[in-house]
């Protein structure tokens, strides 16, 4: 039992000869324990009691879009900013997918990679195109230089100087 009693002799004012003795609870002081609230915060933290019996706003007002928003553009221009400072994409790549990312094309930083890889592996495979293009036209010259000089000899008669 916490409640302390305590004796308290209370004196009639009317007569001084009289006085009765009075028996009186004092109640100990209260306490304001925060044990149970951090319990319920460290079960929220965890993701418990977030219901939608719980809710009261609507999801704008629980967690804005804009904010949403905001915190993607950073990531998403973070991540461009480095790859441009280390010279994984040049200044033109940098600039279509920085208003691709401003225009909502890429959800996350996972799927701008994607796109990175995809657009720098699509630029390569055009550059070895034309690389093989020139290649052949260039064995293509050489081969019709070759005929051509082939039958100029045979056309040309033979001289007493050759033979």
């Amino acid at each position: 039992m916490n409640q302390l009693i305590s004796v308290v002799q209370i004196v009639d004012r009317t007569s001084e000869s009289s006085s009765r003795m009075v028996l009186s609870t004092k109640k100990p002081n209260v306490m304001h324990s925060k044990s149970r609230h951090q319990r319920h915060m460290a079960a929220k933290a965890k993701g418990r009691h977030t219901g939608y019996g719980r809710r009261k706003g609507t999801m704008n007002a629980r967690m804005p879009f804009k904010v949403l928003w905001m915190r993607r553009q950073r990531v998403l221009r973070r991540l461009l900013r480095k790859y441009r400072e280390a010279k994984k994409i040049d200044k033109h790549l940098y600039h279509e997918l920085y208003a691709s990312s401003k225009g909502n094309q890429f959800k996350n930083k996972r799927v701008l990679m994607e796109a990175i890889h995809s657009k720098k592996a699509e630029t390569q495979r055009k550059k070895l195109l034309v690389e093989q293009a020139e290649a052949r036209k260039v064995k293509a010259k050489v081969k019709s230089d070759k005929k051509i000089s082939k039958d100029g000899k045979k056309d040309e008669p033979i001289t007493a100087d050759e033979a």
